[in-house]
């Protein structure tokens, strides 16, 4: 296969990996339209506002994101020894299954079960679809493939969003039936993809073990992009998750001083206006993918990666740094949109990092257990002792801080796919 070349096994592994990831960003994003109101409903239908509903609704995001950490590190392994098409194939079924069982959840607890095992297909098929680019394209092509990729998940979650308007007015379950369409995808794969050249000439060997992550010639890295992945995670998904009930609470304050004081009609605009808010956040995180693939081309990944950190920082803290009525704070998500493009680079820079028989595993492992510090922080934000969520929200902005300054100590990808490690 030539170096430079886009054939049509390279093209075919692209639209694969890109299907796949865009119905990850679908059914990621189905809970957080209806998280509150919905965990109301299965307590009782006690007051949204209440300290149990949100308690109950950030454990089910944390149980969703330590789903996704394990699928990474389970995912990882699979891939790595049953190669990429075929791992790719079980990861997307995984979530489509599970997603679409949520509807038939009575309660918190079975809601929460479901999106457990449903995170765990949605974070194994991160790293699959990740190594199965890294090896199929052209590394010069790859700062746009991370672009490219990364906006997949960000037009699933637009497309879940268009589902969450168009469904306002049904029951908040019936969000979760669309969650099943990524599973035809499977049929598709299974003839159109075959395993890379990489993985299959790598496979003859005995395989690798986890435990190689913390050996000698790679402790440094695996432990640095630990904790880069899970300090920049925590302040991503608090934020991501929180600000579109923030929105919510702020618009429902609204209405109700508007004197619309009808349950059912507030529900529907306040559902339509968080729809509308997550989709301005999804359409600058795009535009966001492209600035950061661009920045990469001249600065290289490291410094890309950590200037736009700093970056979402500075977004979160002038965003929240302020009262703002729920309008207002629809537009001041484009920064955070735009700073989200820094994880869209982790896509090609975290693989090439790990050997071929580590590397799904690898870059499964850092990037989704980054998860478990921010299915932590997605409860904690709750908890911490503010007057109210946008003060809570303010300080998402300090793990990014932090993980720049770690970040560091991490090596420069170069575009041709080594690293000066």
């Amino acid at each position: 296969m030539s170096e430079q070349r886009l054939d049509a096994t390279r093209i075919k592994s692209g639209i694969a990996a890109w299907l796949g990831w865009m119905f990850d960003g679908l059914d990621m994003h189905l809970y957080t339209l209806v998280a509150v109101p919905f965990v109301a409903l299965l307590l009782g239908g006690v007051e949204q506002d209440s300290l149990e509903v949100k308690e109950k609704a950030g454990f089910i995001q944390a149980s969703f994101l330590v789903g996704w950490a394990m699928g990474g590190a389970f995912f990882g392994v699979v891939g790595d020894r049953l190669g990429r098409s075929r791992a790719l194939m079980l990861t997307i079924l995984t979530y489509a299954l599970f997603t679409g069982l949520s509807f038939f959840a009575q309660t918190w607890w079975q809601l929460m079960i479901c999106r457990f095992l449903a995170a765990l297909g949605i974070g194994g098929e991160w790293a699959v679809g990740a190594s199965l680019l890294s090896e199929t394209w052209p590394a010069r092509w790859r700062p746009w493939m991370a672009a490219i990729l990364q906006s997949a998940v960000n037009i699933g979650v637009i497309l879940a969003t268009v589902a969450g308007w168009l469904m306002a007015g049904l029951p908040h379950r019936f969000i979760f039936l669309v969650g099943v369409l990524p599973a035809f995808l499977v049929l598709w794969i299974r003839k159109a993809v075959p395993e890379p050249e990489e993985w299959a000439h790598a496979s003859r060997k005995e395989p690798s073990r986890i435990a190689d992550l913390f050996g000698p010639s790679l402790r440094r890295t695996t432990l640095v992009t630990l904790l880069v992945c899970g300090l920049s995670l925590s302040g991503h998904w608090a934020f991501t998750f929180w600000s579109l009930q923030q929105i919510g609470t702020l618009a429902k304050n609204e209405l109700k001083q508007q004197g619309k004081d009808d349950p059912e009609t507030v529900n529907a605009e306040v559902q339509r206006l968080k729809s509308a808010s997550f989709a301005v956040l999804m359409g600058s995180s795009v535009a966001g993918n492209f600035m950061a693939g661009g920045l990469a081309r001249v600065f290289g990944y490291r410094k890309a990666i950590l200037g736009i950190g700093v970056f979402y920082a500075l977004s979160l803290f002038a965003a929240y740094g302020a009262p703002r009525g729920s309008t207002e704070m629809t537009w001041w998500l484009i920064p955070m949109g735009l700073g989200q493009g820094m994880f869209g680079l982790f896509t090609m820079y975290l693989p090439p990092l790990f050997p071929t028989l580590l590397r799904t595993t690898g870059a499964g492992f850092c990037y989704n257990f980054g998860r478990l510090a921010a299915a932590a922080g997605t409860v904690l934000l709750i908890y911490l002792p503010v007057h109210d969520m946008r003060e809570a929200l303010f300080w998402a902005g300090v793990p990014f801080l932090v993980s720049v300054a770690v970040g560091w100590l991490l090596p420069e990808l170069n575009l041709d796919g080594s690293n000066d490690a």
